[in-house]
């Protein structure tokens, strides 16, 4: 704040208070452009939350020797730091991991911020896979057509279902790369991953009614489903709005065949233990939260708030064996 700019500094700038309560409810809404009188008094003391460090669930993932895990929540949760803490912990146990995404906001690289020994990235691009498919399609279904028939296959493929399919085709591939190797992605916020998942039932659906009963046959979406092949892990934050949006996710999730495996709850500031009244006062509203997510889930795991981004394979690395601690 003390850099801005001075094109920027000059413009009119509304500055508010970091509150101890979450803006949920019209007497928190109420309180949001009330300048704090002083700090904000926090509880005298905290409940101290059981650890349940990251690693927990790497040692889980581990045992299979491969698969999928799916790293899934509303946007700004830490997906993707989550998920690269996972593919990189993974990959310093000596195992062949490929870390990829779905989102088109994602920045993978600047989070691993470096190469990984054993750690391959990439991501699933929908405007690469679109171009790489219909490309596909011209050059095998419209090789055998004269110029009117390759024009109208042309416009067929600009409609939004081959989008869908294209994008589809990238994610079958690492579904597949699974059966041998892990596979840990960081998928887009919850309105885009659930088309990917519509797609996928929507395949399967096409297959059972061609098949039938005359063969056997897999899916992705049967992969999905079958928690030995894939674990989907909902990433959240111990606040209101993000609990109910997993909590909705969830329920979607379940309609489809797949139950999650595990909750991560990310940056928590009652698992840092704070000292300072305003950020204790947070840490107790979290407490409702964090519970709510351990009723409902078998398995969690808890990551603290940082003083620093957990950027490069260091940080990355400790970050899933971190416990409670002081801030």
């Amino acid at each position: 704040m003390a850099t801005i700019p001075e094109s920027i500094a000059a413009l009119p700038r509304d500055v508010l208070d970091l509150k101890a309560a979450n803006m949920v409810g019209i007497p928190a809404l109420e309180s949001l452009f009330t300048a704090a009188a002083g700090a904000e008094e926090g509880p005298s003391s905290v409940p101290e939350v059981e650890d349940a460090p990251l690693a927990a669930l790497v040692d889980g993932i581990e045992r299979d020797g491969h698969g999928l895990v799916m790293c899934m929540g509303k946007g700004g949760v830490g997906k993707t730091t989550v998920a690269a803490a996972i593919a990189v912990s993974l990959a310093k146990r000596g195992h062949a991991v490929h870390l990829t995404t779905t989102d088109p906001a994602a920045h993978l690289t600047e989070t691993l911020h470096g190469p990984v020994a054993g750690l391959k990235v990439s991501r699933i691009d929908p405007a690469t896979a679109i171009e790489e498919y219909r490309a596909h399609v011209m050059d095998t279904k419209g090789r055998s057509l004269d110029a009117e028939g390759r024009a109208a296959l042309a416009e067929d493929l600009m409609s939004p279902c081959t989008d869908e399919v294209a994008v589809f085709r990238q994610f079958s591939r690492v579904v597949q790369e699974s059966r041998r190797n892990f596979v840990v992605m960081d998928t887009a916020p919850t309105g885009h991953t659930l088309l990917l998942l519509d797609a996928t039932g929507s395949y399967h659906r096409e297959i059972s009614r061609q098949v039938g009963d005359s063969m056997g046959f897999v899916t992705p979406l049967m992969r999905l489903q079958d928690p030995a092949l894939t674990k989907v892990i909902l990433v959240t934050l111990a606040e209101t709005t993000p609990v109910l949006e997993a909590k909705e996710l969830e329920d979607d999730l379940e309609r489809a065949g797949i139950k999650p495996w595990a909750w991560v709850i990310n940056s928590s500031i009652a698992a840092a233990r704070p000292r300072t009244p305003l950020l204790q006062a947070r840490a107790a509203h979290e407490i409702e939260q964090i519970a709510t997510v351990r009723s409902m889930a078998d398995m969690v795991a808890l990551i603290p708030l940082l003083p620093e981004e957990p950027v490069g394979e260091a940080k990355l690395a400790s970050l899933a064996a971190l416990t409670s601690q002081r801030v």
